[in-house]
């Protein structure tokens, strides 16, 4: 039997998205209802994997450090409820400095998820603010749900069956 995930695009979706780069620990704020989400979505038996491009590294603006500091700090927030995440991705490329077959629209990032979890893309969603977020979940074979940037995730748990 194949397992199921929710997938989760990072800025906008889980943490306040701030129009700039969020690699900031004190720009990182949890949006309201995602803890309440989350945890019926891992009620309901889902794997919680988050897609995330991070092109701030490409363009030299942040690292990897800073991107492993904010994940990091996700990770205990969650924990602390209760709630694990089962894989982290993301793309350190952006488009001005390099071409890459990992930065969402590309799916390969969810791919990867889908054969090491063994996940049924099938039974599995996408949950993004940005058109790349939905055609990343639609190249992914996974339904795609957009909702609207730094809102609450409860407005959609329905949607998850």
């Amino acid at each position: 039997m194949m397992n199921k995930a929710v997938f989760l695009d990072r800025d906008g979706v889980i943490n306040r998205d701030i129009s700039d780069y969020t690699y900031r620990l004190e720009d990182f704020k949890i949006l309201e209802g995602v803890i309440e989400a989350m945890k019926i979505f891992r009620d309901k038996g889902y794997k919680m994997i988050v897609i995330t491009n991070q092109g701030g590294i490409g363009k030299k603006l942040y690292t990897h450090k800073d991107v492993h500091i904010l994940h990091d700090h996700l990770i205990k927030i969650l924990a602390a409820e209760n709630i694990h995440l089962d894989e982290i991705y993301y793309c350190p490329h952006h488009p001005v400095s390099s071409n890459c077959l990992c930065r969402k629209p590309g799916s390969i990032m969810i791919e990867k998820a889908l054969a090491r979890f063994e996940i049924d893309p099938k039974q599995s969603y996408f949950i993004g603010d940005m058109d790349r977020d939905v055609e990343a979940g639609i190249n992914a074979g996974v339904t795609p749900v957009k909702i609207e940037s730094n809102t609450s995730l409860m407005k959609i748990t329905g949607l998850i069956k």
